[in-house]
């Protein structure tokens, strides 16, 4: 978990446990988001806003060892990264890290040389979020205007716009695809959850319930498909808990 306090903690949720087993204090304030990626039995990468204000570093954990920190070239004006998404092709594949930034822009980074392979402008304003699925090399972000970007990955790593999905009111706080890729989920702060199909962008669902920007949105990943949920934490102090499985 992460808090507006400069401190990630971790939990140990084993046995029914819930208590904080040790944190990382980040020298960013701003909002954007850590992500963390298991790469091994009892070993995880994480990788947060650093304390410069353009750039990200990535730790391992639980030891906390620096692995690298993520440099914009001189003169690039990303601003501030906004939302992060660590991930890998297989198990022994190469971790790599996708950035949204200040600037509109998605950035791919090798962790291993620390160097950006790959930039593409999204947005005209700020990234506030993206999830990307490694199977169809595909992803989606969303930013504070009424559209979200929908960009690949070719098999150079370069980065390209597929298409845009202009939504009914503006601004996205968080997107999640849900771990089988049939599905995702729009956070929007029209107080509105959204449900889409992932391969075609089709809506499926408007859940109506907060009062307020709904900031966050995660699936479980219950073994069992049917006993998958959806959370969505808001500005009115809520969590919501859904159910939108479908047998079809």
């Amino acid at each position: 978990s992460q808090g507006r306090d400069q401190r990630i903690c971790l939990w140990d949720l084993a046995e029914g446990r819930t208590s904080v087993t040790d944190s990382v204090f980040t020298e960013n304030v701003g909002f954007c988001r850590c992500s963390l990626l298991k790469v091994a039995q009892g070993r995880w990468l994480m990788a947060m806003a650093a304390k410069a204000l353009e750039e990200v570093q990535v730790l391992e954990l639980p030891s906390k060892t620096s692995v690298c920190t993520l440099k914009p070239e001189v003169g690039a004006k990303l601003g501030m990264p906004m939302c992060l998404k660590l991930w890998q092709l297989g198990c022994g594949s190469q971790p790599l890290l996708l950035a949204g930034y200040e600037d509109g822009s998605v950035v791919l980074w090798n962790l291993s040389t620390g160097k950006a392979l790959s930039k593409l402008v999204c947005h005209q304003e700020p990234v506030m979020c993206l999830d990307f699925d490694s199977e169809k090399a595909k992803g989606i972000s969303g930013s504070s205007e009424k559209v979200l970007s929908i960009w690949s990955l070719n098999e150079q790593q370069n980065l390209q716009v597929c298409k845009t999905h202009k939504l009914v009111n503006a601004g996205i706080s968080d997107i999640t695809i849900r771990p089988d890729k049939k599905i995702l989920a729009t956070a929007g702060w029209d107080h509105r959850i959204r449900i889409f199909g992932w391969k075609k962008m089709k809506p499926l669902a408007v859940l109506d319930y907060h009062t307020a920007t709904v900031h966050s949105v995660s699936f479980s990943d219950h073994k069992n498909p049917s006993e998958r949920l959806l959370a969505a934490g808001s500005k009115d102090h809520r969590i919501s808990i859904w159910s939108i499985y479908t047998q079809t």
